[in-house]
Order: structure tokens, then C-alpha cells, then sequence
């Protein structure tokens, strides 16, 4: 009405009246324009343009054709800007939707923050004209503004610091509410800020997801990798112990075979002693014990360990030779025949089966059968020494003294160690009386068993038949003392006591002897001698009478008689 007037002042009324219909039209356009723009933008939009602070709308360029800093394909239309009219009213109109926004592409998000959003995108970005804001609302507060600032500041930061780990931003920030974000940062997860803020707390958490599975197979991996290396330490460590076990083993049975072959038997029986009771209770180990009391001349052990030992390893043939010599001394002729039979059965080509055979019949006095099976252990190993010998004994006792060399020389070139051979060649020697020869091998003998008592005796017996009758009391005593069951010592003690006329000395060992061997019919008969020379002749008389009531041999019963 103010505009018709003033147009009639100045020109006619036909140009005030149509001045009129103009502004009319010009009004119901912009208000058309206003209905289309909130139908087109959502309630939710709506509402965030009007809590748009001054702050925002002067940075907002007054052009809305500018482009986003780092998103050339988005357009700020935010806030359009009548040129044609300059009206404050216009200033906070939704802008109209453009050609693009109508053909169903969804308008570019508003931006609360659109400065820390440009900090983000671009930092050298050109600054965009201010719009005047005079007349602009007061800036609405929020109760936790300086939260998203801190959150914002952390999550979009320019400097590119890397993101603190979860434990610790969790101690120092609460979680934001969903719910108010979505109201402030424009409603429905539209507004591009939102958006990138989730995406990037989305990447934080699968960062932190990764980085956290990563650091779970890492630790995984380590756990791995040291159960494995506890696990091969552990069998390393049980395989040591094992190898140091085995080794100790090995050591000790080596150490009691040898001190065996030094015929050191006492020693190696303490040796053997100190192995475990599964390692003991073998058959190896049981005969090499027996070997030992055979050594010592203790025949009644030595038989109780071979028992055991066969018993425990019937087809082991291995020292049954020697197992059948010591039934032989201990007069068993049934075992022996058993056992022969039972080695022949095993194996029939082995020479310790024969051997065997051979000492059941030498223990009937059936020297040639016996021969015939020593013979034959010979025929099938010749490098068994001890096969040679027994068939050297066997022509000694035959008298064939030519043959039995023969042998106990073969069995000396088998093993020069082989100590019974050069015992058999000192006897031969001995009856033939050929005492220095005897005397030799005696003490080629002793030197390789140096503690065996029998031997100690027969070089005594040379000595005394060589007229070295103190070398032979040393010797004899050597032997007593060696072997204190052993009775032959004594007894060829007193024999050289008696040729030295030491006859009272020579009772004295007698009465020892005696206690000792009390059924030896060759005692009673020294003692029957003793006492004639003394002449207490009613003593000589018993002693020689109890000499003849125990079978005494052939040839000393005819000086007996005498």
C-alpha cells in the first residue's frame, strides 16, 4: 500500500496499480518457494537450520555455487542468499532446491562445526567471504559441548599424532550419548559430520580390534613358541638324563669286565653289586658273577648264580662251560648230565653243549669218551681256548703227557692270556719232573691270575722241589692267605715243615687243616708220619687207620699199609 502511494506521487495510477501486482506476486513466489523447500528437507533438517549459531553463518559463503573445501562434487547450499532480496528475513530461509536436489539425489549435509570440518579436510583452503551477521540469535549452549570438542579435537586432529589406546581413552572420557548426537549433528546419520566422526570411530575400533587380535596371536604365537621350547627343553633335558643314565650303565658293566679280565674278582663283584636290580638280574651280568666265584674258587656260589642265570636265559649258551667245570668240582652228576642235556637240545653245533658233555663223563672217570666230546668242541670253533685245555686235561690224566702239551699249546695261541693252559703245562712239567720248566709256567700263570690261590700253591710246590723251601713257606702263605677255605695251601705247608723237621709246626697247620677238610684221608696219613718220627706210635696207628677207613687212592694206600 506504502508503494502504491509513493507511486502516485510520482506517476500515474495506472503504473502504482501495477507496481501492486507485482510486489503481490513477488511475496506468494518466495512463500510457495519456503512450502516446497520443507517439503523437500526433513523435519529433522528444519530443525537443525534454526539452532544454527552466527558463528556458522558467517562462515558460509555468500555464493551458493562455492565449492566444499576437499569435496569439489558437493555444494554449500546451507544457507541461500536472496541477491534480489535484501531482506534479514531471507538470510535464515531453506534454501530452494536446485535442479540436482529435485531429480533424487539427497541434498549435501549441513555442518554444525563447519570450521573444525575445513580444518580437517583441507588446511591451506582459501578463506571464504564472511557473511554480515547483525542481526544473528544468540548462540545456544549445550551441557557437554566441551566433551565433543575434546572427542572432536581427539578423532579429527590436523597434527596427525596417532590415536591413544583404548584402555587409556576409556579412563579418561565417558561414552556420548547416541541419541544426543543425532540431534545435534542434524537427525537420521544425514549430517556429513556424524558420518565421518562414526567412520572414524568405526576404523578406531577395528584398528583397536586388530591391533588387539594381532597382539592376541602374537602372544599366542609366544605362548607357542615357549610351550614348544619348554617342551623340547624338557625332552632334551629327559633325553640327557637318559644318555647319562645309559653311559653310567655302560660304565659301570665295562668297569666290572674289566677288572673280570684282571681277574680282580673280588673287586668286580663290587662293581656288579652297585647296578640296579633289573639291570643285576641277567643273564650277562649273572654269569659274569658266577665267572668270579668260580675264580675264587668258591664253587658253591659261582653254582648258585649260573643256576639263576640259566633260568632266567635258557637259550643263552654263553659261560655254560664254565657252568658244567664248576658241577664237575662240586661232584653233581645228575644236574651236570641235565644240564648237558638241556644245552644240547638248544643247540647241538655249539662247542660249550659239547664241553658240557664232555666234564659229565670226565666225572665218571670216562676219559676218553670225554676226550672224544672235548675233541669235537674243537672241531666246531677252534678259537674256543677253554675247549683246548679241558682236552689237554684229559690226556694229563690219560698219562699222555705229548698230547696234552700239544693242546695246551693250541690253546695258549688262541689267548695267550689263558691262564689255565700254562697252569696244565706247569703240572705236565711238575710229574715229569722237570721243576724248572714247571716252575716257569706256574709263574706265568700267576703273573696273569695273581690272586689265585691255587696257583700260589703249585709255585710253592716247584719252589719246594727246586730245595727253596723259604720262597715256598712265603709263597704257601701267600696262598692261606689269599684263600682261607682252600686246603691244599696247608697242606703242602706242612709238607715243607715237615722237610725242614719242624714237626711240632707242622701238627699245629695239620689241626687246622683239619677243621677245615676233616674226610681228607691224606691229612690223617701226614699226621700218621708226624708221629711216628716223634715216635708216639699209638696216634700214628689211629691216624693211619682213619686214613685208610676214608678210601684213600691206590697209590697212597699202599704206603699206607706199609
Amino acid at each position: 500500500v506504502g508503494v502504491a502511494e509513493d507511486a502516485n506521487e510520482c506517476f500515474t495510477e495506472a503504473t502504482a496499480l501495477r507496481l501492486q501486482q507485482e510486489q503481490t506476486s513477488t511475496s506468494n513466489l518466495e512463500k510457495s518457494n519456503f512450502v516446497n523447500e520443507n517439503r523437500v528437507l526433513s523435519p529433522n533438517v528444519s530443525a537443525s537450520l534454526v539452532d544454527i549459531s552466527p558463528k556458522h553463518i558467517k562462515q558460509l559463503p555468500a555464493n551458493n555455487t562455492a565449492e566444499v573445501p576437499g569435496y569439489p562434487h558437493l555444494r554449500a547450499t546451507a544457507l541461500h542468499v536472496q541477491n534480489t532480496v535484501p531482506s534479514n528475513v531471507g538470510q535464515f530461509d531453506s534454501p530452494s532446491p536446485t535442479v540436482t536436489q529435485t531429480s533424487g539425489i539427497v541434498p549435501p549435509p549441513l555442518f554444525r562445526n563447519l570450521h573444525a570440518y575445513q580444518n580437517t579436510t583441507s588446511g591451506d583452503a582459501p578463506a571464504k567471504p564472511k557473511v554480515n551477521a547483525v542481526n544473528q540469535p544468540p548462540r545456544r549452549k549445550y551441557l557437554d559441548e566441551a566433551r565433543l570438542k575434546k572427542v572432536t579435537g581427539r578423532l579429527f586432529n590436523p597434527s596427525g599424532d596417532s590415536v591413544p589406546r583404548r584402555s587409556a581413552r576409556l579412563s579418561r572420557d565417558t561414552p556420548i550419548n547416541s541419541n544426543s548426537n543425532i540431534s545435534q549433528f542434524g537427525g537420521n546419520g544425514s549430517d556429513h559430520s556424524s558420518g565421518s566422526r562414526y567412520e572414524a570411530v568405526d576404523e578406531m575400533w577395528t584398528d583397536n580390534i586388530a591391533a588387539t587380535s594381532s597382539s592376541l596371536s602374537i602372544a599366542e604365537g609366544r605362548y607357542f613358541e615357549q610351550d614348544k621350547a619348554e617342551r623340547t627343553l624338557s625332552q632334551d633335558s629327559k633325553m640327557a638324563t637318559g644318555i647319562k643314565e645309559l653311559l653310567g650303565l655302560l660304565r659301570t658293566l665295562g668297569e666290572g669286565y674289566r677288572l673280570s679280565c684282571l681277574f680282580k674278582c673280588q673287586e668286580a663283584l663290587e662293581i656288579y653289586r652297585k647296578l640296579p636290580e633289573p639291570q643285576f638280574n641277567t643273564g650277562w651280568v649273572l654269569c659274569q658273577v658266577g665267572k668270579a666265584y668260580f675264580e675264587l674258587v668258591d664253587y658253591l656260589e659261582a653254582d648258585h648264580f649260573f643256576e639263576f642265570a640259566h633260568r632266567l636265559s635258557p637259550c643263552t649258551l654263553e659261560g655254560m662251560d664254565i657252568y658244567s667245570t664248576v658241577l664237575y668240582h662240586l661232584n653233581e652228576e645228575m644236574r651236570l648230565s641235565y644240564l648237558a642235556q638241556e644245552l644240547i637240545s638248544v643247540d647241538r653245533l655249539s662247542p660249550q653243549a659239547w664241553c658240557a658233555v664232555g666234564n659229565c663223563f670226565a666225572l665218571r672217570k670216562d676219559h676218553e669218551t670225554a676226550l672224544k666230546n672235548f675233541q669235537r668242541a674243537v672241531q666246531l670253533d677252534s678259537r674256543v681256548a677253554y675247549a683246548h685245555t679241558l682236552c689237554g686235561h684229559e690226556y694229563s690224566a690219560l698219562e699222555d703227557y705229548e698230547n696234552s702239551v700239544k693242546f695246551y699249546r693250541c690253546a695258549l695261541q688262541v689267548d695267550e692270556r689263558h691262564y689255565n693252559a700254562w697252569y696244565g703245562l706247569g703240572v705236565v712239567y711238575l710229574r715229569q719232573e722237570k721243576f724248572e720248566f714247571a716252575e716257569h709256567h706256574f709263574r706265568r700263570a700267576f703273573q696273569i691270575n695273581p690272586r689265585s690261590s691255587v696257583l700260589m700253591c703249585y709255585l710253592g710246590m716247584a719252589l719246594h722241589a727246586l730245595k727253596r723251601d723259604e720262597d715256598a713257606l712265603e709263597m704257601m702263605e701267600k696262598a692261606i692267605f689269599s684263600d682261607k677255605k682252600n686246603p691244599l695251601p696247608k697242606y703242602q705247608k706242612a709238607l715243607i715243615l715237615v722237610g725242614l723237621q719242624k714237626y711240632q709246626e707242622a701238627l699245629d697247620e695239620l689241626e687246622r687243616l683239619r677243621e677245615i677238610a676233616p674226610h681228607e684221608s691224606s691229612m690223617y696219613a701226614l699226621m700218621g708220619k708226624i708221629y711216628k718220627q716223634l715216635n708216639i706210635l699209638d696216634k700214628a696207628v689211629f691216624c693211619f687207620g682213619v686214613a685208610l677207613d676214608l678210601k684213600p687212592p691206590a697209590a697212597d694206600l699202599a704206603i699206607i699199609k706199609v
